[in-house]
């Protein structure tokens, strides 16, 4: 059960669609994600797989991670109760169900795992 209104679940869903738009490096998201290289943290934020990133690697996840936290932001202002770390939570969950299979995220106990 959810705390908040089904408007933050469309605003997850929107902001969502801007996190898969990567910026022009060597590499995207998505590709990042299918190598093995990054994953879907249980923060909502993307963690770094692979012992050794590639610059261009940890550039992306920075990238990324500051669209989402900004966005994250921008939710919890605007949706009456809703704290950063409610919206981060609840955006996690929504990423990682998402993931596709074969993909790392991170489980319970924060270690990252193949999503089945």
């Amino acid at each position: 059960m959810h705390l908040f209104p089904k408007s933050i679940l469309a605003m997850l869903m929107l902001a969502a669609s801007v996190f898969a738009a990567a910026p022009a490096l060597a590499i995207d998201l998505d590709s990042a994600k299918a190598q093995g290289l990054v994953g879907e943290q249980l923060t909502g934020y993307i963690g770094i797989v692979t012992a050794s990133p590639t610059p261009e690697v940890r550039t992306m996840v920075n990238e990324i991670n500051l669209r989402r936290r900004a966005s994250y932001q921008e939710i919890a202002a605007k949706t009456p109760g809703a704290t950063l770390n409610a919206v981060e939570k609840l955006a996690a969950e929504k990423l990682i169900a998402k993931t596709p299979s074969g993909q790392y995220v991170q489980n319970a106990a924060g270690q990252w795992v193949k999503k089945p």
